[in-house]
Order: structure tokens, then C-alpha cells, then sequence
């Protein structure tokens, strides 16, 4: 197996990092330019289009999940007055491809979970908005989803919360607040799922569960003395973690591991439940649930993490587009089922690719407009065979330009790598099983 403390980095083999490098879990989103208008011609797309008829599936299909009342976005788009009302927006925004969130380019990989508009529901969007937002006839329009308030896994084996209730000031930039939950395993469990309920959708962003088994991150927390539950990081958990069990943003659907597969738990290990926390103009509160799922037979293989972390990363000032290489060797032959992309601030855009022995190059991931605000763990359709001897190539792009809003340093200057708001960070993390590796029943 790869071992989980070992990275491989540019080809040569360095000891794991000491601080955490794991991003936060979310939706991402891409920029691109609009649909061409020959294509959109040959579908014979209505010239006036209707609410009832073309917008409200739309908005149901890709947008309502989040905009409706008491979620994260800032407005509701359920119903034909509150899409009228936003009908400018939303076409500036979907046209610009920032909404929906949804980062990984089209044709490089294929992801379950993919919420992207198609040419034709984008030239429909603009349409509407430039005659004049025809509601068509009331009886036509589409109810939206349902979303119901229960586990969609069913009741889980256990569920974990903080011990308090968290308070999340009114105003101020994003908070990360690291919630420490034993499990008090008596015995290494298998976890096949897991699911969230957030406590409080207005504010929660999204949620990361990571794996300590070693007690720091309860070290952390009683450095803490602000007098709440948990503890504050920006990015990662203040330290590497054992793993990750996965995360949850508005739209993710709780699944079960594919393929016989789970996440092994040690005995005595805590779940660092990591909630990054929207302001809402007014103090609110939040008691975020996670719902696990434990393995009720035995189990095919382990689910593990591999790390692909750029240490010797620096990115000069002033520069718009530094570009920066590096390699991962896999030393034995595994299965790719996920993959997620972290940077900071000043990250541009990701892109990784596997190269077999053979010479054969298969695509992984290639996310162009990064925003540290939107990430996601990218689950494959089809999980991939990596040999081993392959090698993964990763690109990434940097702006450290007074250009770049996001730029924390003002005037710029050289960034290398850390867990600060100033730092950055050059991370792909892959889920995968060994091949041939039986779990540890």
C-alpha cells in the first residue's frame, strides 16, 4: 500500500508534513464563455420562453438545493415572482459560469454529482430574461423538490455532534471552527458512509470530518480560550490528520462507498469535525449532526488517502501566472476512486494527470477558475486503475499580483508554504484502495 506518512514529492521521497493540508470540502465553480450561437440554433429553442414551461425545471433541477428559504444562498429562487426578481443576476452569473458551483472542466474526468448548465439551458436563462419573463400558464409549472429533513441513509449506527451548541458572530470574515468528538471505539470499526444534517443551513457552509488517533487535536482545543467548543484554523485542522471520512455542502448526496470498500476507525480515535461557518449579518447559533454508517459485514478493502503535496512550493511576488510543477510516484498498483484539489488564495487554476508505464496519459481533474471558498471532493463515475511505476503530474497556476482581490499581502510578497491565510498550498488528495489488499477483518 502507499504508505499514509510517506509523501513523494518532485521524485523524492519526504517525511510527512506537520501541518495539516487537507482544504475544506465544498461546491466549486468554473468560469467560461457563453454558449456559441450556432449551437444553440440547431436545437430550435423557443424564442419566448415561459417559467412554467423552461425556467422552473431549470431552477429546480440546479439551483433550488441552496436558494430557498433558511439555506446558505442569500436569496430564494422557488417560486415564479423570486425568479423574475433575479432574473438579471442569475443570467449574469450562470452565463459567466459562476453559478451553478461547479469547478472541474468539462471532458477532463467524469464526476458523479455533476451540476453544470448545458448550452441550451443557458441560451433559455438569457432568453427569458431579455423578453420579458413569461410565466406561462400556472397549471404547467413544475413543484419544486421536495427536501426532506431525514437521513437519507436511514437512521445511522451513531451519531456525533459538539457538546455545545456553537455561537457564530454576526459579522466579520469566515470562521473554520475544528469541533473535537471522541467516537469511544473499544475496537477498530469500519465506517461505509456517512451523512450531515447541518444545524443551522443559514450559516454552515460546509462540513469536513478528519481523523486524529493520537490526541492533538484535543491538545489544540484546550489551547483555546474564548470559551466555546473546538478551535480556529484556516484551511486545515492544525496538524496531518490520519484521514478523512468526507465532508458535505448543499447539493452532495450522502452515498455509501462503492465496491465493498470503508474507511477503518481506531480504537480511541476523534472525529475532528471541521465547520466553516458563513456570516449572516446577526448572531446565530449552530449544533452541526454527523450521521455514521458502520460496517455490518466484512469488509472488501480499505478506503485510504494519498497525499500529493508540493512542500518546496514558492510563489514569487508580483508575479499574475507563476506556474508550478510537481510529481507523485505510485510505487504499487491501486484503484482511484476520488479526487480533491486544495490550494489558497493566490491558486489560479489545478490540473493532474496520470502517466502510465505504458505512455498512456488518463485524465484526473482540471479545475480552471479556483476559489478557495468552493471546493469539493470530486468522486469518479468509473473508479480508475492506476499501475504501479505510474506517475501523477500535477500543474498549478498562481497569481501573486495586486491584481488578485483574494492577494492577502498587500503590497505582494513571496508566498511559500503554511496554513496561514498568507501562506499557500499545492494539494491533490486521492482516495483509493490497494489492489489485491484484503481489509483487515
Amino acid at each position: 500500500m502507499i504508505p499514509r506518512d510517506i509523501l513523494y514529492v518532485n521524485n523524492m521521497t519526504m517525511n510527512r508534513f506537520s501541518f495539516a493540508s487537507l482544504g475544506l470540502i465544498g461546491i466549486a465553480c468554473i468560469v467560461a464563455f457563453g454558449p456559441h450561437p450556432d449551437d444553440v440554433a440547431k436545437k430550435k429553442l423557443p424564442a419566448k420562453p415561459t417559467y412554467a414551461e423552461h425556467i422552473a425545471p431549470i431552477l429546480n433541477d440546479h439551483c433550488v438545493t441552496c436558494h430557498r428559504p433558511g439555506e446558505v444562498a442569500p436569496f430564494s429562487l422557488i417560486g415564479y415572482e423570486n425568479a423574475k426578481k433575479w432574473s438579471a443576476m442569475v443570467t449574469q452569473v450562470t452565463h459567466s459560469r459562476l453559478m451553478p458551483p461547479w469547478k472541474a472542466k468539462e471532458g477532463y474526468g467524469e464526476f458523479m454529482d455533476e451540476n453544470r448548465l448545458s448550452v441550451e439551458e443557458l441560451e433559455l436563462i438569457k432568453r427569458w430574461d431579455a423578453t420579458g419573463n413569461a410565466m406561462g400558464e400556472k397549471k404547467k409549472i413544475p413543484a419544486p423538490p421536495v427536501f426532506t429533513s431525514e437521513w437519507a441513509l436511514g437512521k445511522p449506527d451513531l451519531i456525533i455532534q459538539a457538546a455545545k451548541p456553537y455561537r457564530v458572530s454576526s459579522e466579520g470574515t469566515d470562521e473554520y471552527r475544528n469541533f473535537v468528538i471522541p467516537t469511544n471505539f473499544k475496537e477498530a470499526r469500519y465506517v461505509v458512509a456517512m451523512d450531515v444534517k447541518p444545524g443551522n443551513p443559514r450559516v454552515v457552509h460546509h462540513v469536513i470530518a478528519f481523523l486524529d488517533s493520537k490526541g492533538r487535536a484535543a491538545k489544540l482545543e484546550a489551547q483555546n480560550h474564548d470559551g466555546q467548543e473546538g478551535y480556529v484554523t484556516f484551511g486545515g485542522v492544525g496538524f496531518a490528520p490520519d484521514g478523512a471520512l468526507g465532508g458535505w455542502a448543499p447539493g452532495l448526496q450522502a452515498r455509501k462507498i462503492p465496491g465493498g470498500n470503508a474507511f477503518r476507525v481506531e480504537p480511541g480515535t476523534s472525529i475532528v469535525l471541521q465547520v466553516h461557518y458563513n456570516k449572516s449579518g446577526k448572531e446565530e447559533t449552530d449544533q452541526t449532526r454527523v450521521g455514521l454508517y458502520l460496517a455490518k459485514e466484512p469488509v472488501k478493502q480499505e478506503m485510504h488517502l494519498a497525499w500529493m503535496f508540493n512542500i518546496l512550493l514558492a510563489v514569487p511576488a508580483n508575479e499574475a501566472d507563476h506556474k508550478v510543477f510537481f510529481t507523485y510516484k505510485v510505487p504499487r498498483d491501486i484503484t482511484l476512486w476520488s479526487v480533491m484539489p486544495h490550494m489558497h488564495l493566490l491558486g489560479k487554476s489545478m490540473k493532474a494527470w496520470v502517466e502510465r508505464p505504458d505512455g498512456k496519459t488518463v485524465p484526473l481533474i482540471h479545475v480552471d477558475q479556483w476559489d478557495f471558498n468552493w471546493q469539493l471532493n470530486y468522486v469518479l463515475k468509473s473508479p480508475i486503475k492506476i499501475p504501479g511505476g505510474s506517475t501523477v503530474k500535477i500543474e498549478s497556476v498562481y497569481d501573486n499580483s495586486d491584481k488578485n482581490p483574494r492577494n492577502p499581502s498587500n503590497p505582494p510578497k513571496p508566498v511559500f508554504v503554511g496554513e496561514k491565510t498568507t501562506d499557500e498550498m499545492m494539494l491533490l488528495i486521492g482516495a483509493y484502495t490497494v489492489d489485491g489488499q484484503p481489509a483487515r477483518n
